[in-house]
């Protein structure tokens, strides 16, 4: 499966504007403080650093890393090979291969469907971790084609495209989100509008080694509209672990006036 060369960087004034803090929220809510200098200096940096090597580095596989021919896939033969899709049924609400556990575990959630086109596991959790800790930039694009090759019409169909907002300060560390990526990756690709109207706040919560019920606690991520909702939404994220950042992210949304909100993952994570 091949994916299409991504797309050039944007020249830094356009990434400074991204940078700049998101408008007041429609209840009046002050915005964001301003990102210092100092700190938007090191994020574009980081960036382009992580663009320049992945342009000079003899060509890897974006999973494994094994040496590939000039002319290959972004990935090997072998993770091609082993990548986990999932196959239908599933269920519609949760995302999990039909029968999904009893109670769903998205009965009660904001969104009213959820899909990811495969597993995370193997190559793709992988790819997961090369685009969130390695900075393999490349990896969001390939993950916005399989997703747009696998996706159900339904789902895209007449939606916006809203990325799940990573707090402040992995933005900052990473120098990029994830999710803004392969949202607007997606969007390129799909013809569906980006509507990034979403802003996390309160502290730094580590969803990573948290507990499911830990991340299951109502209030634990603060997220809240920044911009204008669009009234169909499609909320866009890297990985689909317990559901509990895309419930959050739904709430704003639909507290916002969001009259439909649905959710598409690269991964999702299964029950052990």
């Amino acid at each position: 499966m091949s994916a299409e060369r991504p797309a050039p960087a944007r020249p830094p004034a356009d990434r400074d504007r991204s940078a700049a803090p998101p408008p007041a929220a429609a209840d009046g809510a002050p915005s964001a403080p301003p990102r210092p200098a100092a700190g938007r200096a090191r994020a574009l940096l980081r960036r382009a650093g992580a663009e320049l090597l992945a342009a000079l580095a003899p060509p890897a596989c974006l999973a494994c890393r094994a040496p590939l021919r000039a002319d290959d896939a972004p990935l090997c033969a072998g993770c091609r090979r082993e990548l986990p899709w999932l196959r239908d049924p599933r269920c519609p609400r949760c995302g999990l291969p039909a029968p999904c556990p009893a109670p769903c575990p998205a009965g009660d959630a904001a969104f009213a469907a959820a899909w990811a086109p495969l597993a995370h596991d193997g190559p793709a959790r992988a790819l997961v971790a090369a685009l969130k800790f390695r900075g393999a930039l490349p990896v969001a694009d390939l993950m916005a084609a399989q997703i747009a090759a696998g996706a159900p019409p339904a789902l895209l169909a007449g939606r916006a495209l809203v990325p799940v907002p990573a707090h402040p300060a992995r933005r900052r560390a990473r120098g990029f989100d994830q999710a803004a990526l392969i949202a607007a990756a997606l969007a390129r690709r799909s013809g569906r509008p980006l509507a990034p109207c979403l802003r996390r706040g309160g502290p730094a919560t580590r969803q990573l080694g948290a507990s499911r019920a830990a991340r299951l606690a109502r209030g634990r991520l603060r997220v809240a509209a920044a911009g204008p909702v669009p009234p169909r939404a499609l909320l866009v994220d890297d990985v689909h672990t317990t559901g509990a950042t895309l419930d959050a992210c739904a709430r704003a949304l639909r507290a916002a006036g969001a009259v439909e909100v649905a959710a598409v993952a690269y991964a999702r994570a299964l029950p052990r």
